[in-house]
Parts: C-alpha cells; sequence; structure tokens
C-alpha cells in the first residue's frame, strides 16, 4: 500500500475549497455593485438637489427631464435586466442631450426674434419701462442700501437691503415688491447680514451698475430706485400700466402708449408713433425670419454668388486634399520605398497642428510686403486685396490642412485591398496605372466614399477656415456686407451679429437652413456612392 503524497496531506477538505470559491465570488461581485449603487444615488441626489431650484425659476421642463432621465438610468442599471439597454442608453441619453435638443432649442429660436434688446419677456420690459419713469420729490424718503444677490455678484438676480433713514426698520425689496427684513442684521444703519443673501461690496456694487442701472422695486404708487452706491430714494412713476387694457399712460402729459409692431419687434407707442422707450420684448414672429432670409434685398442679392463659391470651396477643399493625399498614400505603399515610416510621420505633421494655428500663420505668410510666400520667391502679389488670389490662398491652406487627413485615410484603406487582385490584373497584362485605375481605385473609392461626404459637408460650413485667414474679405466700399471669399455661415453670421446687435432669432433661421442644405447635399452624395457597392 502506497503511502500518501505531501499533496494529498496538505489538501485541504473539498467543503472547504468550496467555501472559499464562494466567498472569493461573492467579494469580486461586491464592488461592481458597490460602484453601481454609489453611482445611481448620486445621480438622484444631484435631481433632487436642483429640484427645489428649478421650482423656484418654474422650469418645469428642465425638472422634468432631469427626473425622466434619472428615472430612466436607475430602471436601467439597478437591475440585471434590459442587458442591451445598459449599452444603448448613455449614446442615446448623450445623442439627445447633445444633437437633438440643440436642434429643436435653435428651432424654436429661429421662430422668434430673441437678441439684443429682446431677450427679456414682456412683463419685464414693462417693469423697466415704468422703472426709468421714477421721479425723485422733494419730500422722498430715503433708505440706507446694502446691495445683495441670490445668484451672480455681477449678474444677479439682485435685491435691495433697505433701512428707513427715519423708523430704522430694515426691508427687503425685489422686482416683485418690499417687504419687512426683520432677520436682518442692522449696523450703524446698514444691513450688514442677511440670512440667506449675499452682500455686495462697494467695489462689486460698482461694477455691477450696468445691471443695477434699471432695477427698481416697486411700491404703492411709486418705486424705489438707487442713488449712489450707499443709498436709495422712494420716488413717483409718471408712467402707470393698465393690465386691462395693456397700455402704458403718462399721468403728467395723459399720453397713452400701445404696443405696436416695428419690423420684427414691438414697442409701445403713441397716437403719432412716438416710443415711450426703446425697449422691446421676446415674442414668437412665425415664419419672418426665413422670409427675410430670401427676400431681403441685402441677402438675396449676393445669396446665389456665395452659395455658389461655397460649393466650390467645399468641393475643391475635398478633391485637392484627397487627390494628393491619395497621391502620397499610394507612392509610399510601394515595398521599393525605403523609409516609409519616416516619411509618414513628416506628412502627418500639419495634422498635428492645431487648426487655429496653421491658418495664424498661414494668414502672416500671405502678407504681401513681409509674408515667407511673396519674400521666397520674389513675388508682389496682394493675396488679400484681390478676391481671385484670396480664394487661390485659402485652398493652397486648406490643401496644406486637409491633405494629411486624406494620406492616412487613403493608406489604411489601401492596406484593406488584397494584393492577390493587384497580381491577378498585373497577370492579365495591366499596368500599374491601369490595375490602380481599374482595380485599386474603385475597391479604395468603397472604403473612402462616405468620409469624402463628411468632409465636404465640414467644409461646407467651414467657418473657421475663412475666418481667421482672410476673415471673409476682400471687401469693397460699395458692398462692406459679403466679402470675396465669404461662405454662406460666414455671411449670414456677419449679418446676425453685425453693427446692429445680436439677431438670434434670425441666426438660428439661418442655421436652420444650412443644417437642411448641408443635409439635402450630403444625402444626394450619399445616394449617389450607392453604386459602389456594385463593385464591392
Amino acid at each position: 500500500m502506497s503511502e500518501p503524497t505531501t499533496d494529498t496531506l496538505t489538501e485541504e477538505p473539498t467543503p472547504t475549497r468550496r467555501r472559499r470559491t464562494v466567498h472569493q465570488k461573492q467579494e469580486r461581485h461586491v464592488l461592481p455593485i458597490l460602484v453601481k449603487v454609489v453611482l445611481l444615488g448620486l445621480a438622484v441626489g444631484i435631481a433632487a438637489a436642483l429640484t427645489p431650484t428649478l421650482i423656484g425659476l418654474e422650469k418645469w421642463t428642465m425638472l422634468v427631464a432631469i427626473w425622466v432621465i434619472t428615472g430612466v438610468l436607475v430602471a436601467t442599471y439597478a437591475t440585471q435586466r434590459a442587458l442591451p439597454a445598459k449599452y444603448l442608453v448613455p449614446g442615446v441619453l448623450l445623442l439627445v442631450c447633445f444633437v437633438v435638443y440643440p436642434i429643436i432649442l435653435t428651432a424654436q429660436l429661429s421662430l422668434t426674434n430673441y437678441g439684443d434688446g429682446t431677450r427679456g419677456t414682456k412683463d419685464e420690459a414693462i417693469a423697466q419701462i415704468i422703472g426709468s419713469s421714477v421721479k425723485q420729490t422733494a419730500d422722498a424718503p430715503r433708505y440706507n442700501l446694502s446691495v445683495a444677490t441670490t445668484g451672480s455678484v455681477t449678474d444677479g438676480p439682485f435685491v435691495f437691503l433697505l433701512v428707513d433713514q427715519e423708523s430704522e426698520e430694515a426691508y427687503v425689496g425685489d422686482a416683485e415688491g418690499l417687504e419687512p427684513f426683520p432677520e436682518a442684521t442692522v449696523t450703524d444703519g446698514f444691513v450688514t447680514e442677511a440670512p440667506g443673501y449675499t452682500l455686495l461690496t462697494p467695489v462689486q456694487v460698482n461694477d455691477a451698475q450696468q445691471a443695477l442701472a434699471d432695477f427698481v422695486v416697486p411700491t404703492d404708487g411709486g418705486a424705489i430706485r438707487q442713488l449712489g452706491i450707499r443709498e436709495a430714494f422712494e420716488g413717483v412713476t409718471t408712467l402707470q400700466y393698465d393690465e386691462a387694457t395693456d397700455t402704458i399712460t403718462d399721468t403728467e402729459t395723459g399720453t397713452e402708449y400701445t404696443p405696436k409692431l416695428k419690423g420684427d419687434r414691438e414697442y409701445f407707442v403713441d397716437a403719432q408713433g412716438e416710443r415711450v422707450a426703446d425697449q422691446s420684448w421676446q415674442a414668437n414672429v412665425g415664419l419672418d425670419n426665413y422670409k427675410r432670409i430670401f427676400t431681403d434685398p441685402r441677402i438675396s442679392s449676393d445669396f446665389l454668388r456665395i452659395f455658389a463659391w461655397t460649393l466650390t470651396f467645399a468641393f475643391l477643399s475635398v478633391a485637392t486634399t484627397f487627390l494628393l493625399g491619395l497621391g502620397l498614400a499610394a507612392t509610399l505603399s510601394d515595398p521599393r520605398l525605403r523609409g516609409q515610416k519616416y516619411y509618414r510621420a513628416v506628412l502627418v505633421l500639419p495634422y498635428a497642428i492645431p487648426g487655429f494655428i496653421s491658418l495664424l500663420l498661414w494668414s502672416s505668410f500671405f502678407n504681401r510686403d513681409f509674408g515667407l510666400i511673396n519674400t521666397t520667391l520674389g513675388l508682389d502679389i496682394q493675396w488679400f486685396g484681390d478676391p481671385t488670389m484670396a480664394k487661390i490662398a485659402v485652398l493652397l491652406t486648406n490643401l496644406w490642412m486637409g491633405f494629411p487627413y486624406m494620406f492616412l485615410v487613403c493608406t489604411g484603406a489601401l492596406t484593406s485591398i488584397p494584393e492577390d487582385l493587384k497580381e491577378a490584373a498585373a497577370i492579365d497584362g495591366a499596368s500599374g496605372f491601369a490595375g490602380f485605375r481599374r482595380v485599386t481605385f474603385p475597391l479604395l473609392l468603397v472604403a473612402v466614399a462616405p468620409l469624402l461626404v463628411s468632409s465636404f459637408a465640414f467644409n461646407f460650413n467651414n467657418f473657421n477656415a475663412i475666418y481667421l485667414l482672410t476673415e471673409g474679405g476682400p471687401f469693397t466700399p460699395e458692398n462692406p456686407t459679403a466679402g470675396g471669399t465669404d461662405i454662406l455661415i460666414s455671411y449670414i453670421l456677419r449679418l446676425a451679429f453685425g453693427a446692429g446687435g445680436a439677431q438670434i432669432g434670425f441666426a438660428s433661421a439661418v442655421s436652420v437652413v444650412l443644417f437642411i442644405l448641408t443635409g439635402v447635399i450630403a444625402a444626394i452624395q450619399f445616394r449617389a456612392t450607392r453604386a459602389l457597392e456594385d463593385v464591392n
């Protein structure tokens, strides 16, 4: 009978090993569950923390959206079911938040007159108009003033913490009215501590003067207005608003002002059309912004010319970068060429430099007097003074910046083409160029055609290449709005955010139009590339 081995003597009983294995499995599952609980708890906690603020601001849509997202996350990851959803939910949420929602928001803004002077509501505009009419009387009550905020010290929302100079009682006033504030701490006649508010220093009050200029606290028959940094007065308002008739009346002259549409904005005007104030408000204008794009002579007169150049710019940018990148990729794919990796590293360098730096450098290269190109080649070309030369400069710069990307794409596509197809073409008697044209190039297009379409869509709205290089110029004295190298996005941006102030509603309408144009052109291009499927 054989003696038991050492391994047999030291081996643990089977039940012990089984318990240890189960314990190890449990330990491996504890950490993922703990992480899941912490992350889901964090999501619920953030939603709960934001709820009071959103309710106070009456942001009901945002409130519902946050809790719907939180509910979807909890329902997806709190159980072991719906395994595919665990992978799909993050992508769908990111798609909705960063693609779908901005598109919907842009479309909504395009139906309004939102912009400089029309950012607030009608009620806010009326309050500012009434507040601007406050006049100080000889017996106007005075208050010691401390400015506070529940938000930003520069943008508000602001409140006035007031101490009556006669009764020394403390009050808090905002756009809704004036209320007693016994919880405030008063020192030397000024509120120095106020629960729930952040007091501004005199320097911060001075920095926020632009925001405080139209801020008033309404009272019975008057309003409280700032008088210096540390004092306020209660004056009488000469303008009164009647909500029933939607009119503003000047109590001194008896003149009535009613809302009237002028252009894309509404103002309170009298019977002769004179405004009571240059104060408008955000309102829905329907399709007026879209009508303006196609009927405004300033836009329609240059639209077709700029649209044609936009198509030409996008097409030539794609064609030149693709042909140069393909040529270099085909050359460096020849196994007889030595040092391929060094050549490829050098060719990729332009792609590694940030785009805005390359554009600014090339802008200096094209300088007529001191630029590298004229100095090196002994030329005297005014690149940015002539529309044709400016367009050539833009295309050359875009070629420099774009060919490394096409080179990398074509290199990858060429390596994926089987060598036996090339050998079969050579056996059939095809020359090197004929084999490339009839075999390699069609198969390469199958792989790179979608990338060419996306590159065209990118260059169709390539704002940086135009603005950082030429700013859309050159311009003529007769037409300082439409430049020689402007594409649609740069041209419309100048109209929407030019000297007349920001017209965000109009700019949103233009963005929607460009989105549709780009989508239609891309769809046509993708439809045309279906013929390449037969090649594959």
